[in-house]
């Protein structure tokens, strides 16, 4: 079981500027479980699951994001393991469609 389940939104231009598939590689260079996906508001919604440390991190990294993108806010709270549930079953980390 991961020692850390984080749910975090991202607001911003950060949608037609390639943030879900930075995530997701930045995710599973870190060995991170969990997803990704855009929301139809404009935002990025995720989860990450794994060691505190390594959490931590991806979302400092999605505070400042890809150098095409433009955050302007990266919220986050505990996430569930029923929201680390919504991915892809099999896959460490998944692209999900957008809500």
């Amino acid at each position: 079981m991961s020692d850390t389940i984080r749910h975090v939104m991202i607001r911003g231009r950060v949608q037609g500027v390639g943030y879900r598939a930075w995530v997701e590689y930045e995710a599973r260079v870190r060995r991170l479980e969990g997803w990704v996906r855009n929301r139809r508001d404009g935002s990025v919604e995720a989860v990450f699951a794994g060691p505190e440390t390594v959490v931590s991190d991806m979302i400092a990294a999605c505070q400042r994001g890809p150098s095409a993108a433009r955050v302007d806010a990266a919220q986050h709270d505990a996430g569930s393991p029923d929201l680390l549930n919504l991915r892809d079953a099999g896959e460490g980390f998944s692209v999900l469609p957008t809500v």
